[in-house]
C-alpha cells in the first residue's frame, strides 16, 4: 500500500498537475480566508453513507480534518437539495471554517454554496461538479470520461469487439453520468460489431438496477453484454443475469471501484469497474481547506480531475477499500 504520510506530501503536486485552469479570484481568498489559524469546524455533506463509496469519502474526510487539528461534522442530503440547503444552512451558523461537500445536483446546488461564501465560509466540492466556477474554491473530482474509457476498453475485450448489449444511466442532474456514458461511448461506438439495443436509467440505484436488468434481459434475450453508469447498478445487474441463470454469458462492467463490485470480479461475474480514488479525493479537499484557512489560498486551481485506476481479474486481489496495494 502506499505510504499515506509520503502520499500527503505530494497530493497538492499530483493535483496541480492533473487540473484544468480555473480559480478562485485574490479578492475572494482574502475574503474568505489566510486566518493563520487552524482549527475549528470543517462541514462533511455527502449522499447517503448508505453506499460504500460515499461513506468511504465522508470517513476519510472526517479523519483528515481530525488529524489536522479541526472538528469534524458528518451529514447526508441523501440527494435532496433541500435537505442539502438546511445543512449548509446549519453549517454556516455554526461558524464552520470551510465546508466539504459531495453536492446533490449540479444546478441545484449552485444557490447553496453561494450563500456559504457570501456567509464567508468557503466551500470544496468532491466527486460532483456544479455548472458554476468562481463560487466554490475547489472542485476535486475523479477523471470520470479517463476511467470510463479504461471501463469500455476492458468491456470491448471481453466482448470480442462484437454482440449486443444494453447500458444503465446514472442519475440525470449529476453531470458524472453524462460524462461516463459519452466516454463508454467513446471507445465502444468505434466497433461496428457492438450494438447498443436498450439504454435506461437505474438512478444509481441497486435494486432499481436489479428490476431494469430483468425487464430488459426479457426484452433482449440475446444480449451478451451490460454497461453500468456505477457499481450499484452494476452489482443489481449482476444480481439479475444471476437470477436469470445466466453468468459467465454476459459481461458486466461497471464504475466506481466499490468492495461488492470488487468481490463480484473475483467471484467471475463481472467483468471490471473504474476505481475512483475517495479517500485520495476527500482527503485532497481537506487539506486545501487547511491551506485556504490558514492563507488565504490553496496554490491550485479550482477545476481539479484526478486519474481513475482499472480494477479487473488482474488486479482485484490486490484491491482495499478504493485503494490498490
Amino acid at each position: 500500500m502506499v505510504d499515506r504520510p509520503l502520499r500527503r506530501r505530494t497530493l497538492l503536486t499530483a493535483a496541480a498537475l492533473g487540473a484544468t485552469l480555473s480559480a478562485c479570484t485574490g479578492d475572494e481568498q482574502e475574503e474568505l480566508g489566510g486566518s493563520g489559524k487552524v482549527g475549528g469546524l470543517i462541514s462533511i455533506i455527502t449522499p447517503s453513507p448508505a453506499n460504500i463509496f460515499y461513506k468511504t469519502e465522508s470517513d476519510a474526510a472526517v479523519e483528515e480534518a481530525q488529524r489536522l487539528g479541526y472538528t469534524a461534522q458528518a451529514d447526508s442530503h441523501d440527494d435532496d437539495a433541500s435537505i442539502q440547503s438546511t445543512l449548509f444552512d446549519t453549517a454556516i451558523a455554526a461558524g464552520a471554517a470551510a465546508i466539504i461537500c459531495d453536492n446533490a445536483g449540479a444546478d441545484v446546488t449552485i444557490g447553496a454554496v453561494q450563500k456559504a461564501v457570501d456567509a464567508g465560509v468557503p466551500v470544496f466540492l468532491i466527486d460532483r461538479e456544479i455548472n458554476e466556477r468562481e463560487i466554490a474554491t475547489a472542485q476535486i473530482v475523479a477523471n470520470n470520461s479517463q476511467g470510463a474509457g479504461l471501463v469500455a476498453e476492458s468491456f470491448v475485450e471481453a466482448m470480442g469487439a462484437e454482440g449486443r448489449y444494453v447500458e444503465l444511466l446514472g442519475r440525470e442532474v449529476d453531470t458524472s453520468a453524462q460524462v461516463r456514458t459519452n466516454a463508454f461511448h467513446s471507445i465502444i461506438d468505434q466497433y461496428e460489431g457492438l450494438t447498443m439495443v436498450a439504454q435506461d436509467t437505474a438512478n444509481w440505484d441497486q435494486q432499481e438496477a436489479f428490476t431494469k436488468t430483468q425487464t430488459l434481459l426479457q426484452a433482449h434475450p440475446d444480449i451478451t453484454g451490460i454497461v453500468a453508469g456505477n457499481d450499484t447498478m452494476a452489482v443489481g445487474a449482476v444480481a439479475a443475469v444471476d437470477a436469470a441463470g445466466r453468468t459467465g454469458e454476459i459481461v458486466v462492467v461497471g464504475f466506481d471501484g466499490s468492495p461488492d463490485a470488487v468481490d463480484a470480479i473475483q467471484a467471475g461475474k463481472m467483468q471490471a469497474t473504474g476505481m475512483q480514488p475517495a479517500v485520495l479525493i476527500s482527503e485532497m479537499a481537506v487539506q486545501q481547506a487547511d491551506q485556504f484557512i490558514r492563507t488565504g489560498e490553496t496554490g491550485v486551481p479550482e477545476k481539479q480531475s484526478v486519474d481513475c485506476l482499472l480494477i479487473d481479474p488482474s488486479n482485484a486481489d490486490r484491491y482495499t477499500l478504493f485503494e490498490v496495494e
